[in-house]
């Protein structure tokens, strides 16, 4: 199922309003972490899957990057990220992930943030994202964690006086739909195990690099005080890999 809630007018307007859509990547708790996975970007080909409003678009170009393409399902998440953009060399493409195709060997740098915990099948992305890729290219991605997905309630247990207790994880191995509330809107997401992620990309072909959980910044340790319970469990699981040279 292709699942394109941004395209809902409430569901947008919430999204809009949120930190990381209002002051972009500063404003993601695991940018801190993710950006430190993209290689050099100078003169390179690079692919945004799930683009949004166009942030690490945007940010490639900045690293001089010499094209960057940015695709998302979304008609409402395309039109932000042209309003926003004013790069020649940024395109970007309304189209689901399951159903875009490029070259072969047509990239040096595929990136995606928060999109592929919404599809079918990474299976399918992976072998995708493998032949879009040059040899030696790099494929570097964050989802929601699967300790975060495991349940269609997304949250915490609770005492009574509504003090967080733990997180609570269950039905860790049962890897299906989950219904849960994002926005206050019924939203799809796809559970998979961790061992699923990595397992999907080395029978693709991918040799992985680097596997990290996200932890808030320090700056943000001290100017948001509550995201110190964000150090309790990982909310987002993020991978580099790269294409084998062969």
């Amino acid at each position: 199922m292709k699942q394109n809630k941004y395209d809902d007018p409430n569901f947008f307007s919430a999204y809009e309003q949120m930190p990381r859509s209002v002051k972009g990547l500063e404003a993601a708790g695991e940018w801190h972490i993710l950006k430190e996975l993209i290689p050099v970007l100078k003169d390179k080909n690079v692919l945004d899957l799930g683009c949004g409003f166009g942030w690490h678009c945007r940010y490639a170009r900045e690293q001089e990057a010499s094209s960057v393409i940015g695709v998302d399902i979304s008609k409402k998440m395309i039109q932000r990220a042209r309003e926003m953009t004013n790069d020649p060399l940024i395109s970007y493409k309304k189209k689901s992930l399951e159903d875009i195709d490029f070259s072969n060997f047509q990239f040096d740098v595929v990136i995606s943030s928060l999109a592929f915990h919404y599809i079918d099948s990474f299976k399918l992305i992976c072998e995708k994202v493998y032949h879009w890729l040059k040899p030696e290219g790099s494929f570097v991605f964050s989802i929601e964690h699967p300790i975060f997905t495991s349940r269609n309630e997304q949250d915490w247990y609770y005492d009574e006086q509504g003090n967080r207790l733990h997180w609570p994880v269950d039905n860790y191995q049962i890897e299906s739909v989950r219904e849960t509330i994002f926005l206050d809107e019924n939203v799809i997401k796809y559970h998979r195990t961790i061992s699923t992620y990595i397992n999907d990309l080395i029978d693709s072909g991918f040799i992985i690099r680097a596997v990290k959980e996200s932890i808030p910044s320090d700056e943000m340790l001290k100017s948001i005080p509550e995201t110190k319970d964000e150090t309790r469990r990982p909310m987002f699981l993020m991978i580099s890999a790269e294409k084998e040279n062969r």
